[in-house]
């Protein structure tokens, strides 16, 4: 189990501190409080959900050394970081030449996420399946290279876009478009590289794996869902609703998987002196030529953090120390039998502009039901009321006997859920039920 440390309070039960407010972040907190060894968890700045779980408390901070003064002030004896932001701000690092223990990678590892053209080239050089792409910081050498590509192509802003960054562009003009939007400045700095890449053919699938810097131990797969609309359609979110296992990587590939995009990145980002601890997700294409690495994130995807959670029987308390202490190879995880599928209910009118500020009711319902939860994302405390504060507003995620059990048992809690103008796909896991 957990050998004290030194930079460990000598005593059980420990309060932890969760960074981060989203669906990901309320499911990472409820999952640790099911330890015995956990006493409290603080997240921060957390939201609705965090706020009403009991043995969870919010705190409203984001500035990293106001986090470190507080987890030395309120006995926190770990720190899991649930975004990418501050884990590219460096929030590891920091946290670690402060003595404290965290849960992430560094700012040098985490520049797989932060940087697209950092991660492509990181492929290419050291033979990592992925598509073929030119980056570039001039447009109209980015639009000359559109013009002899054709379509369709593939448009990424190079840094950080909540997810949004990405535009598969089916036709010249909407590719050239694309550019000039990137390039032209919504997404700010995260925009001023364009990374533009040949389209891949297949179906998409999650990869997550718990790291030590030198050992990997792959999650079951998941799937998400980026377009806003059935069928795929529609522009790209931060992710619409997940199921895992996905039927396209069984449980036997799962090893094979890693090898491929995981354990690769794992020893050479060691070798190189930048040793990756924590979450590492390949987000892979499953082409007719095998599978190829269309991006890395550097932390739990959202929504494929809430089922994959779900699923998770082993302590997740005692897996991440284990990532911290370097002994992952003792650990054995232990999954749940079940699928497990969420289903994201945005705002409408999400990713572009939407209202905010409508209240949410039947949370509770949904909550009352065996094997289902409502994870929170975008919402807010007033009074006694839970509002809606955001583009994602809730993931509501059950269990079942198999996929069509799970998905069935999801909408039904779906349909319990009262918010107006909200919006929720009606198809999350048909790809995987087609599949079976």
């Amino acid at each position: 189990g957990l050998r004290p440390r030194p930079d460990y309070p000598q005593r059980f039960p420990m309060n932890l501190l969760v960074v981060g407010s989203g669906g990901r972040e309320h499911a990472l907190a409820w999952r640790l409080l099911q330890s015995d060894r956990v006493r409290k968890v603080y997240v921060a700045p957390g939201n609705a959900g965090t706020a009403l779980e009991p043995g969870l408390e919010n705190v409203p901070l984001t500035d990293i050394g106001e986090l470190i003064t507080f987890v030395r002030e309120h006995d926190v004896a770990f720190t899991l970081v649930g975004p990418e932001a501050p884990l590219a701000a460096g929030i590891v690092d920091r946290f670690r030449e402060a003595g404290l223990a965290i849960f992430g990678p560094t700012q040098a590892a985490a520049q797989l996420e932060s940087s697209k053209d950092f991660a492509k080239a990181f492929m290419k050089r050291h033979g990592i399946p992925t598509a073929d792409y030119e980056s570039f910081t001039d447009a109209e050498a980015a639009h000359a290279y559109v013009a002899k590509k054709g379509a369709p192509i593939v448009i990424k802003a190079d840094g950080l876009a909540a997810g949004k960054g990405v535009v598969v562009a089916q036709t010249k003009e909407e590719a050239l478009e694309a550019l000039d939007q990137i390039m032209g400045g919504v997404f700010g700095a995260a925009g001023s590289r364009v990374v533009i890449e040949e389209f891949l053919v297949g179906e998409e699938v999650s990869l997550l794996a718990f790291c030590d810097g030198k050992t990997a131990l792959p999650l079951p797969s998941a799937q998400d869902h980026k377009a806003v609309f059935d069928g795929d359609t529609g522009p790209n979110t931060g992710g619409m609703g997940a199921y895992s296992p996905a039927p396209i990587v069984p449980d036997a590939e799962l090893e094979k998987m890693a090898d491929i995009a995981i354990r690769p990145i794992l020893a050479e980002m060691a070798r190189q002196g930048h040793p990756f601890t924590g979450i590492l997700y390949a987000g892979l294409m499953m082409t007719k030529d095998g599978p190829k690495v269309l991006e890395y994130n550097v932390r739990f995807g959202d929504p494929e953090c809430e089922p994959l959670l779900m699923r998770l029987e082993s302590d997740l308390l005692e897996i991440m120390d284990a990532c911290i202490d370097g002994r992952l190879d003792e650990v054995k995880l232990s999954i749940r039998p079940e699928s497990a599928l969420g289903v994201v209910i945005a705002a409408e009118g999400y990713p572009g502009s939407y209202p905010k500020g409508m209240e949410i009711k039947g949370i509770d319902a949904v909550d009352a039901l065996p094997d289902t939860k409502v994870f929170q994302a975008g919402t807010k405390r007033e009074g006694s009321r839970t509002l809606s504060s955001g583009g994602r507003v809730l993931c509501v995620t059950a269990l079942g006997k198999g996929l069509a059990e799970a998905q069935k048992r999801a909408y039904e809690a779906v349909a319990k859920i009262d918010m107006e103008k909200s919006q929720h796909r009606s198809d999350i896991g048909a790809k995987g039920l087609r599949r079976l």
